[in-house]
């Protein structure tokens, strides 16, 4: 999707979203111009305008379970609005970023507080059986999961290039983790739509992925092994000797 497209396509959406509160149009456009602005910086390869106008997408779709919609799409806008691969606390200055800048829209606080505990919910990905908007959120910004093959390497290619300051072994170890980490759940999707429709489609690119960085792994290890072999051939002839 061409980007001027994309951003006609996302100011669109935005606007429809505000529409109820009220929002003085040249105000609600300086703050959409910010938000382009923050989610085109260079190091997002993934976490990006592409990926907020996905889950606004799934959103879209699932909104029949939500019981509150603005409140989920205004949490889709922020919830990566800050976006550093190397820090822990992304989630809760996302909150702090979207607080500051709907105050500034006039949004009711009651409103932004909800808003706030939505975005904190993707930090772990886990919601309350009786959490409906949380699970759409969830399953709109985990819905890239359950893409094509080649949209979801696409993926996979660009969640390496953010963490491109990892060494590769370290990143496919942790990255095998993180993954693991979703297959062991009793299910990935929360909605009755995603779980019939997406499960098993994100199970098998994650046990792909495993694969492929398990194989890569190995190979990755045994070079390293050879090399430093070649570093030290008397240390490794001694250690052959004994």
């Amino acid at each position: 999707m061409f980007k001027n497209n994309l951003t006609d396509i996302l100011l669109y959406r935005w606007q429809q979203t505000l529409q109820p509160f009220g929002v003085d149009q040249v105000a609600m456009e300086r703050a959409f111009a910010q938000l382009v602005a923050v989610y085109s910086a260079s190091h997002r390869h993934y976490h990006n305008l592409n990926h907020v106008n996905h889950v606004l997408e799934i959103i879209q779709t699932l909104q029949t379970y939500a019981e509150n919609v603005p409140a989920v799409e205004l949490a889709a806008w922020f919830h990566d609005v800050v976006y550093e691969p190397q820090a822990k606390d992304n989630e809760e200055k996302s909150a702090e970023y979207a607080d500051k800048l709907l105050s500034s829209l006039g949004i009711p606080s009651h409103y932004i507080n909800n808003i706030s505990r939505l975005i904190l919910k993707t930090k772990d990905h886990q919601a309350d059986d009786h959490d409906i908007d949380s699970q759409v959120l969830l399953d709109a910004d985990l819905g890239i999961l359950a893409a094509k093959p080649e949209q979801y390497q696409e993926y996979a290619d660009a969640i390496r290039q953010e963490y491109s300051w990892l060494p590769t072994s370290e990143y496919m170890k942790a990255r095998q983790q993180v993954l693991q980490k979703f297959l062991q759940r009793p299910q990935i999707y929360f909605t009755p739509l995603m779980l019939e429709f997406a499960e098993l489609f994100a199970r098998y690119n994650l046990k792909a992925e495993i694969h492929i960085l398990s194989q890569s792994y190995s190979r990755e290890q045994h070079e390293e092994n050879l090399h430093e072999q070649l570093l030290n051939p008397e240390e490794n002839r001694e250690q052959r000797e004994l």
